[in-house]
């Protein structure tokens, strides 16, 4: 059972504030309680966002120092309580172990890297007598923090991507209100806490930092104040959608979702193509915004791929997350689980065949491999969410990249080759924000500028470029 590391109630202001309501936090795979979080609404949110502005030019004038050290210390707070950390993300997320480790991991390491950008966080000098009229001009630019920072977060990676969005505000120096999951909050509480902390030990306010749990009315109540300098959500295209026009003028970063394709070219080594499919299919249970959902085969080499497939697919064992050796375990409610056996029977119905898996056993979807799916079925078009791995054959190498680039997503993708010449030619000509050569699509190093182009976002992640995305230019002139 969970037990809290932090005071009751939710981190608004400079203390913890009590909520009227709560909400039972359940385990996916068997629905036994974890924990009641407190459950915030949008006269709290409000107030967050008003203790925000109180702290906002004292953050943002923070020493260089103070706002690296308090990354330091969290993270090695946190690093102190790993263990236990990771059971609470297995419980809360009903994610495999291996993939709540990898989480955690990733986790520590953005805080350590975010630290480590506050050094490189600077401006230049530039030349203004270019023109005779700049002549005797001094000039340059630096960069300041863009104001108060709304961080929403999906349930699926909780940890991880409340770091993604809290270390970087930090970094450049501006407050942050972080809105978790409603399914997840618990790990990301904690997280909250442990940087409060530091960041007062180091001599900072705790202010700079807040979190508010709650509904859809709380995400309007933080998004929709003019006085935000910028909005960063992960979750659904809909959603992200949404908040963007809701927010209008208020910058805003959307990492929303994809349909990710692996590409496996005729000069391919089929082994490492098949052994991608089985790490990058079903990862986390396929919740996952890059697991491998699009698998496009080029023609003479489909049967040869898809019989070396289906003798690893066995491998994907099913179970209990806390189990070291479980791969795909419950999703995280019923209703995804529904609708992901939803998607399947509907690919069917449509002239799909299922190869392996397809079914719902105790509450779990079975890894499944879906053969010949039509364009038009949301196994192939949308963000399924789920282990399912919809194959299609195609022609040639050419006609492969078209049909990666055919879908309103373009987050990541990626090619399985040994010709330099295909290499350069999907990177050249493939429409994503990342395309990856001999891995898997779901391979994402924290220390890129990680996003996507069309439905699946606006804005890059990743300490460095997030900072970036998180600070303004000012011009300086002097004579």
């Amino acid at each position: 059972m969970y037990r809290p590391q932090h005071p009751a109630g939710l981190p608004v202001g400079q203390e913890w504030v009590p909520t009227a309501a709560h909400a039972a936090v359940r385990f996916p795979y068997d629905g036994t309680l974890v924990a009641h979080a407190p459950v915030g609404d949008a006269d709290l949110a409000r107030q967050a966002v008003e203790a925000a502005l109180e702290v906002r030019h004292s953050v943002g004038r923070l020493p260089s120092h103070v706002r690296r050290a308090a990354l330091f210390a969290a993270h090695e707070e946190l690093s102190a309580h790993r263990a236990e950390l990771e059971d609470l993300l297995v419980l809360e997320t009903g994610k495999p172990r291996v993939d709540c480790r990898v989480e955690l991991d990733r986790s520590l390491l953005t805080l350590t890297t975010a630290a480590e950008e506050v050094a490189r966080l600077h401006g230049e000098t530039v030349p203004l007598d270019l023109l005779p009229s700049g002549e005797g001009l001094v000039g340059f630019w630096t960069r300041r923090p863009i104001g108060v920072v709304v961080g929403i977060a999906g349930f699926n990676y909780p940890l991880l991507l409340a770091a993604h969005k809290l270390a970087p505000a930090l970094a450049a120096g501006c407050p942050i209100i972080v809105k978790p999951a409603p399914q997840t909050p618990l790990a990301t509480l904690w997280l909250v806490h442990v940087v409060r902390e530091a960041l007062a030990a180091a001599g900072g306010p705790r202010a700079a930092v807040q979190l508010v749990t709650g509904g859809v009315d709380v995400g309007v109540a933080l998004t929709t104040d003019r006085r935000i300098g910028a909005v960063s959500f992960t979750g659904s295209a809909a959603v992200g959608h949404q908040i963007a026009k809701d927010a209008a003028p208020t910058k805003v970063l959307l990492e929303l979702g994809s349909n990710s394709a692996l590409v496996v070219a005729e000069d391919a080594d089929l082994d490492r193509a098949a052994d991608a499919v089985i790490r990058g299919g079903y990862y986390a249970s396929g919740q996952a915004c890059i697991s491998v959902q699009r698998l496009i085969v080029v023609e003479p080499v489909r049967e040869e791929f898809l019989g070396r497939l289906g003798a690893r697919i066995a491998e994907v064992k099913v179970g209990d997350p806390r189990d070291e050796a479980t791969r795909v375990s419950a999703l995280i409610d019923e209703r995804s689980t529904a609708r992901v056996a939803d998607w399947v029977r509907t690919a069917v119905d449509a002239g799909a065949t299922v190869v392996h898996g397809g079914g719902v056993q105790g509450g779990i979807v079975e890894p499944t491999v879906l053969l010949d799916v039509p364009r038009g079925a949301d196994a192939w078009d949308e963000e399924i969410f789920g282990p399912v791995v919809a194959v299609r054959s195609v022609e040639s190498f050419d006609t492969a990249i078209d049909l990666v680039n055919a879908s309103r997503y373009g987050l990541h993708a990626s090619v399985f080759t040994t010709s330099l010449q295909n290499t350069f030619t999907a990177i050249d000509r493939i429409e994503t924000g990342g395309v990856v050569v001999n891995e898997v699509p779901g391979f994402r190093s924290d220390v890129m500028p990680y996003g996507g182009v069309k439905d699946s976002g606006v804005g890059r992640e990743g300490p460095r470029f997030a900072i970036e995305e998180l600070t303004v230019t000012r011009m300086a002139i002097i004579r």
